[in-house]
């Protein structure tokens, strides 16, 4: 193979004092690159663009996995302080079962502070209780069983037979209610 000198340009803007303009083009000796030469350098160009997407394949399976991976375990655990939370609330219902002397009296106050963890556990999780009695009925968050003829303003909820319940602004369940109506 034959070994050729690349041409040295002259700084920008100055041409070579003793040759005249014009003449350099003529005088440079053109250098073209070998036909093996051009397929090596395309051959190398094509092996590095091959690499860097085998690179980018395995790092976007990589985030492909590990995004399953994380959704998996949100679906998983999406209970984890939910669950925490009611853990104590069996204890107490299994502590109050177990118990050899049961008075009504002392029945009655487990219950209760049962519910008190229980009402604890819901705030903490952001669940809330909607008891509407009194208020103006909402379709979006009361159910109405019936509407009977009251002196009450018409639409006021008079009668929760169900407390309904939302988690933060959702309604898990709505209350059911009756409802006023005009007098016929």
């Amino acid at each position: 193979m034959q070994h050729q000198e690349p041409a040295v340009a002259p700084p920008s803007g100055e041409t070579p004092a003793s040759q005249p303009e014009g003449a350099e083009a003529a005088d440079t000796p053109v250098i073209i690159p070998s036909a093996e030469e051009v397929l090596k350098q395309a051959e190398l160009l094509a092996q590095e663009h091959h690499d860097a997407w085998l690179r980018a394949k395995a790092e976007a399976d990589n985030v492909r996995k590990r995004a399953q991976a994380d959704i998996a375990n949100a679906h998983k655990y999406a209970l984890e302080g939910f669950s925490s939370a009611l853990v104590p609330v069996k204890d107490s219902l299994e502590a109050a079962l177990n118990t050899e002397n049961i008075t009504i009296e002392s029945l009655l106050e487990g219950v209760e502070l049962t519910l008190k963890q229980l009402n604890a556990c819901f705030e903490k999780s952001g669940i809330k209780e909607i008891n509407p009695a009194g208020e103006k009925f909402d379709p979006h968050r009361h159910q109405a069983m019936t509407a009977v003829e009251s002196d009450q303003t018409p639409n006021t909820v008079l009668h929760v037979f169900q407390k309904g319940y939302m988690l933060n602004d959702r309604i898990l369940r709505p209350a059911l209610v009756t409802v006023s109506k005009a007098k016929a």
